[in-house]
Formats: structure tokens, sequence, C-alpha cells
């Protein structure tokens, strides 16, 4: 199920879209359909078009970053003993810093996790993601360099989706509450995914990037990587939340 996910995912990201579509028109006119062809290029061309513009990156992931705010600097949190960090992505190669081999998704996600477990008294930080090369590892060799006990930090290295993360943390934490960091488009299904396992987690999103008061710029009509990046994460999101939505971890 895991590597049908992945393929699934892989299909449906807007450059592997597309480039079926022109695929399929320069098949049609092969055969010489050539307004069919025609057809099927223009809504590739569209398609990469549209989802390389930051307004409308922006606009897919701003209902599942509103879903959960940022927690309060004031929120009171007196029952809570663990932090727990999902994972991203980690590449160690060459001897570079730990802060190079982490992407910069999970360099958000471990910062403010350690920023929450120093704000919390004997807070517990559980850091988590396996595969390859396992982010809960990086992350945990951050958190120790900056400041974090290693006796206060879970490494929890086996997970290789959210739902196995939510799975393993819930039966290390239990019933009792715990603050959940992760991106905040991920969020609402971490959310759903935790609370299925049993869990009780208190939602602390971080790496907001729909920016609300950015302003629109001609520029704003002209494709990038940004946006690309953008609309290709929320259109993630959603799948999985679809997914959820039929039992489908």
């Amino acid at each position: 199920m895991f590597v049908v996910k992945k393929l699934v995912g892989a299909l449906l990201t807007p450059l592997v879209f597309a480039s079926i579509l022109v695929l399929i028109g320069c098949l049609f006119r092969a055969f010489r359909r050539r307004r069919v062809a025609a057809a099927f290029l223009v809504v590739g061309v569209g398609v990469v078009y549209l989802s390389s513009l930051d307004p409308v990156g922006r606009a897919l992931l701003a209902p599942l970053e509103r879903r959960y705010p940022p927690l309060a600097p004031n929120t009171d949190l007196p029952n809570v003993r663990y932090v727990v960090v999902l994972g991203s992505s980690y590449e160690p190669h060459d001897s570079v810093p730990v802060t190079a081999a982490i992407d910069y998704v999970g360099l958000a996600r471990i910062v403010e996790g350690v920023r929450l477990a120093k704000r919390l008294d004997a807070a517990r930080l559980v850091v988590s993601g396996g595969g390859r090369t396992p982010s809960a590892i990086g992350y945990a060799e951050l958190a120790r360099e900056l400041g974090i006990s290693a006796d206060a930090i879970v490494v929890n290295d086996k997970p290789l989706d959210t739902g196995e993360e939510a799975k393993q943390s819930a039966q290390l934490i239990g019933a009792e509450p715990f603050l959940l960091v992760t991106s905040a488009n991920h969020m609402p299904r971490a959310v759903r995914l935790f609370e299925r396992a049993g869990a009780h987690p208190i939602p602390a999103p971080t790496d907001q990037r729909a920016n609300s008061s950015a302003r629109l710029e001609w520029g704003s009509l002209l494709p990038g990587v940004d946006g690309l990046r953008d609309t290709q994460t929320a259109l993630h999101e959603y799948l999985g939340l679809a997914a959820l939505s039929f039992g489908i971890d």
C-alpha cells in the first residue's frame, strides 16, 4: 500500500500529469488527430503554467493552513510532557553540517520542536521519520546541538509515513495530550491520523507558506518553482485527505 500511495501521488503531481497529457497529445498527432492532439497539448501546458503561479499555490495552501492557527505564546500547557516532531527528508553526504542535510521543511519542524520543548519543563522530544536515511536521526543530532539533552530525546526512526508515525507515537504516549509539530499544510491530515490512532495531539503548526498579506503584482503572472512547489504540496495533502475519507491511511 505504501508503494501504491507513492506511485499514485507521483502520477498526480502537476509536472507528471501534464507530461502524460502532452504524451497523449503527441500520440493523437501521430495518428493525424490534430484537433484532439492540440487540445491535450494546450491543457498540458495550461496545467504547468497555472500550477507554477505563486497566487495559485498560496490559494490552494491557505485553507489547509487556516485549519489550525499557530500555537499562541501564552497558551497554558501544564500537563504536556511530550513534543512530537514529524519527519521530512534527511540526506547526509560529503560531511556537510546537519543543517544542510535536513531539508528546509524538516528544519522548520525540528527547530520549532526544540523551541517548544525548551519552553516546557521536563518535556521529552520525540523525533520521528524513517526511510533509507531516517530524518529522526538528523533531527536528534540537531536537537542535541541546540541544547536538548540526549536523555530527553526519543528517536522514532521506523515509520515510513504519517500513518505509521501516528500509530507508533500513540503507543509511546498513550492517551495523554502532547504537542504535535509539523508543517501547517500537513497538520489537518496529521491530526486526523493521530486521532484515528487514539492519540490526543495539540496542533503546533510551523512552516506556514500561504502569506495572506502578499501583494498581487505583474510578476505573479510569471511561472516559478516556488509556485509549483506550493501547488504540488497542496495537491498532495488534498489527495491524502481524500484517501482518509475512504479509510486509507
